[in-house]
């Protein structure tokens, strides 16, 4: 493990907020912590708010990658959980996007301890279709002609992702923003995070679960549907299930006012927490 003050650069650490509860943001895949800026204006009286960026994204210092420990999500919980134990959080909100929704929850079983609850922002636990039970969204030969894309064409890969991602014309920006981030990650570290994300499955780890969860999904996502939604809840213990009216798979950047809403209200209906950093 590295020293403790190299976690802080090599994840970019950064806390902001004037709250007594710790909540910690964790980005989604091809992002950075730079996406958040759109609900962190809504909680951050409310909270003390720790933003970083996983090693391979951001201005994470990529002197640290290892595309071995990256190569599946446990690599990215470390991340967490180094974070964590280096400021020494209590009761921490982990709030996770997308695949940081897993990545969360597989850190919050290593150090149950420390955290408080988790909020998921447009969850799924896997991405591949295994039929007839569970629909993830994608055959893993749409998922495997997806990744080949990036050594092929990474800027097309890029342009394509992102309105998928983002899903809602409305919203040209947060598809615009998404391709910039994912043009601007490096090809090597972008491909393993995908490999990653896409081609894994963490289902069994829902029933696992020990801590609150808020689940937060979109009315109509190409990347996680109601279906997917409903699935986390029926298989997750302790868990709140709240559809927004919405289209994409970026609800924290589209409908941040709703989030932050949702979370409130999720907040005050458990036992409250106080840590400081």
């Amino acid at each position: 493990m590295p020293a403790n003050d190299d976690v802080i650069r090599r994840n970019n650490v950064q806390i902001i907020g004037s709250g007594q509860q710790v909540m910690l943001m964790a980005h989604g895949f091809g992002c950075n912590q730079l996406m958040w800026r759109f609900l962190t204006p809504e909680l951050i009286n409310q909270y003390k708010i720790v933003l970083f960026d996983y090693v391979g994204s951001g201005a994470s210092n990529l002197e640290a990658y290892s595309r071995q420990k990256y190569a599946d999500l446990e690599g990215y919980a470390q991340d967490i959980i180094d974070i964590c134990t280096r400021l020494d959080l209590q009761n921490v909100v982990l709030v996770g996007h997308s695949v940081s929704s897993i990545i969360s929850l597989i850190a919050a079983q290593h150090i149950p301890q420390r955290i408080h609850s988790l909020v998921m922002v447009c969850p799924s636990p896997c991405f591949l279709n295994h039929p007839p039970d569970y629909l993830g969204g994608f055959n893993r030969e749409d998922l495997t002609e997806l990744i080949d894309l990036m050594d092929k064409n990474y800027i097309g890969w890029a342009q394509y992702l992102a309105p998928l991602v983002a899903g809602n014309a409305d919203t040209n920006f947060v598809s615009n923003e998404l391709a910039e981030s994912f043009c601007s990650t490096n090809p090597i570290t972008a491909k393993n995070f995908a490999k990653a994300t896409f081609f894994s499955d963490y289902r069994s780890l829902l029933p696992l679960n020990n801590h609150p969860v808020l689940l937060l999904q979109s009315q109509t996502d190409a990347l996680a549907s109601l279906f997917i939604g409903d699935y986390m809840h029926k298989h997750t213990p302790k868990s709140v299930l709240q559809v927004v009216e919405a289209k994409g798979h970026c609800l924290h950047m589209t409908h941040p006012q709703q989030v932050a809403g949702h979370i409130q209200l999720f907040m005050q209906s458990l036992p409250p927490g106080k840590s400081t950093v």
